[in-house]
């Protein structure tokens, strides 16, 4: 089984019509302001996976400051899941400044057999992730309906690029703390809080966490994949490409280049995300 944990999807409309909608959201301009910057639908998506053999995606939207948008592309996000059921898996995108409505798209999610929140994009969503009076109602909500967090994560050094944000291991860390019973997906290797594994009492705090490979062919040389499961295990890494950023197929083949066990691999490549998805 291929699972790829990291995946993004929009409606047609919403592709054909992006450079209305720029002004309308934060993270949407931030992303996708430039004209090509790739965008994919469900349909796209699904093509992809026949292609390279990926048995189901996560699929999400983005870290969205606008309400009404973001409540259209969750409705997208379901109707695609619903068409797609044996394929993809769904995760609602909320803000916690949307306040009761942020729970009521929780719930709305959870009624329509989406399974987690994400992808968060804290800055450019504007709100504090480590501030636990912000994020404590909408945490208590998420863990009501056995949801799954996937949140953004910033690297503290190297090169900049749309979207880096500045949600480093540190802040990450003080979220994680306040919430140690959430179960949470660290996009991007959590900006590098793998490394800080090597700490005890990090590394026992990281025991509901878990680290994507979303955008590594673009964040780090192919050693990251045995170095990370030598810091925090392979039971903890899930594969995920950031598609349509990145090329499912190109993830696999780096994947599969790496220095690794089969076992690990395939952990990494399905094992993992299919115990915490609780599919078969």
């Amino acid at each position: 089984m291929v699972i790829d944990f990291h995946t993004h999807i929009f409606p047609p409309w919403l592709i054909k019509n992006r450079d209305k909608y720029l002004s309308q959201d934060v993270t949407f301009s931030e992303l996708y302001k430039d004209p090509n910057a790739k965008m994919a639908t469900a349909e796209d998506l699904v093509e992809s996976m026949r292609k390279y053999s990926v048995t189901t995606s996560v699929v999400m939207g983005i870290g969205w400051s606008d309400y009404g948008l973001a409540s259209e592309v969750n409705d997208y996000i379901i109707e695609s899941v619903k068409l797609f059921p044996n394929q993809l898996v769904g995760f609602c995108g909320v803000n916690p400044n949307w306040g009761k409505k942020a729970i009521q798209e929780v719930e709305r999610g959870a009624t329509s057999g989406l399974r987690g929140v994400g992808e968060f994009h804290p800055d450019s969503q504007s709100f504090s992730i480590d501030d636990f009076s912000i994020m404590a109602p909408l945490v208590e909500v998420i863990q009501q309906n056995g949801f799954i967090v996937t949140t953004h994560s910033s690297e503290p050094v190297g090169h900049q690029y749309p979207g880096k944000g500045n949600i480093k291991p540190e802040i990450l860390w003080k979220f994680l703390q306040n919430f140690p019973e959430l179960t949470v997906v660290c996009a991007h290797w959590g900006g590098g809080l793998p490394f800080y594994a090597l700490m005890p009492e990090v590394a026992d705090g990281l025991s509901n966490v878990y680290f994507d490979s979303a955008a590594s062919p673009f964040l780090y040389s192919e050693s990251i994949f045995p170095q990370a499961v030598s810091l925090v295990g392979a039971n903890r890494i899930l594969m995920g490409s950031d598609f349509p950023l990145i090329n499912q197929g190109r993830i696999l083949r780096l994947l599969e280049s790496v220095d690794l066990s089969d076992s690990d691999k395939n952990a990494i490549l399905g094992g993992n995300a299919a115990n915490l998805l609780n599919l078969d």
